[in-house]
């Protein structure tokens, strides 16, 4: 029996040794050489390839087309890429400027002390200019949205810009044009009021400003411009009858609207108060940002253009000083006599050769 279980194991050992050495072989199952691909298939596979890539090439070329489209309509239509891209941009200007305008205006309904101070002096320029610029674009927004009417209104717009719209939609050089025609327009009102205010002057005879005053209108009559300095010695005289604001002659009141470009409107001392109040917190918006002198090239432009002087031409070392003056006076004044601020473009700016160069230009 043990002989048996030997022999039986030995033969297992053998059996075991002719595996390893030699696997056995696999049956075929699957052999690519026994596929046979017909001559129409590989043809149909060509051609779904081909058409692939025509498909691919196609779309590739139409959408590099769209991307260019714009400078291909440029190209072709000039005038008229000129006027879709005045329109949309400007209309773009416009609405950023008018929901930061209602901000602003949210601010002011707001229960808040203090308001000015949280704006800074663009915001300020913001308020006091948008309002101008919404009586202006209002009627071509409302007629573009009839039918038919903006193929009518839009070319009408486009050549009479200063008429139809507002700053948002005019060119750098529309801008400097503009401002400066509209400076020119408040500036021929200048000689106006300044007799105005000589009219006062006998009045005042006896009181003890009378003859500081008197020289003060002397030079500017006479080509000089007066002082800070000197402008401040009398200031009470703006503070009672004849040049407080709500003792002045309608005319000189118009004048004095004229000169700020307000309307003849409604509520005339009212609007004077408010546009003193508003130049005043501008004037507090530069100290806070720094001072005039760190005031950018073009704000500082748009500064001397909204207080009456026209700064073309000038150094901005001769901006920067006359800004400096302007700032003096006020900070002096205080709400008893706003009405010398208002009078500031003639106390300051009545003789400065740019703004004579402006009026007398074309005589």
């Amino acid at each position: 029996m043990a002989r048996l279980v030997v022999n039986f194991c030995k033969l297992n050992t053998r059996t075991s040794l002719v595996f390893l050495a030699k696997p056995p072989k696999m049956p075929e199952i699957f052999s690519f050489r026994n596929i046979h691909i017909s001559p129409a298939l590989h043809r149909k596979s060509l051609y779904k390839t081909e058409s692939k890539k025509i498909r691919f090439y196609i779309v590739h070329r139409y959408v590099e087309y769209l991307k260019n489209y714009d400078q291909i309509l440029e190209k072709n239509f000039p005038s008229a890429m000129q006027v879709y891209r005045m329109f949309s941009m400007g209309i773009k200007d416009f609405a950023v400027d008018l929901k930061e305008y209602f901000k602003i205006v949210r601010l002011f309904n707001s229960p808040e002390k203090d308001k000015f101070r949280k704006l800074t002096r663009k915001e300020i320029e913001l308020y006091h200019q948008m309002p101008k610029d919404m009586f202006k674009v209002a009627p071509l927004l409302l007629l573009s949205a009839l039918p038919l009417v903006p193929y009518v209104v839009f070319p009408i717009a486009y050549f009479f810009p200063r008429v139809f719209l507002s700053r948002h939609f005019w060119t750098l050089q529309q801008k400097s044009e503009y401002s400066i025609f509209y400076l020119r327009t408040r500036l021929l009102n200048n000689r106006s009021l300044f007799r105005c205010v000589q009219a006062e002057l006998d009045g005042l005879k006896g009181h003890g400003l009378y003859k500081d005053w008197a020289v003060i209108l002397g030079m500017i009559g006479s080509g000089v411009q007066p002082k800070a300095e000197q402008i401040l010695k009398c200031k009470d005289l703006f503070m009672c009858q004849p040049y407080h604001l709500f003792y002045l002659k309608g005319k000189h009141v118009k004048y004095l609207l004229k000169i700020h470009n307000l309307h003849l409107g409604w509520f005339r001392r009212a609007r004077l108060v408010e546009r003193a109040v508003i130049l005043k917190e501008m004037d507090r918006a530069i100290i806070r940002e720094g001072g005039v002198h760190n005031m950018p090239i073009e704000a500082l432009r748009n500064a001397c253009l909204i207080r009456g002087l026209n700064p073309a031409n000038m150094r901005n070392e001769d901006m920067v000083n006359w800004l400096n003056s302007w700032i003096k006076i006020s900070n002096v004044v205080d709400k008893e006599n706003l009405s010398l601020l208002l009078h500031c473009p003639i106390l300051l700016a009545y003789n400065e050769p740019s703004n004579w160069i402006l009026i007398y230009k074309t005589k």
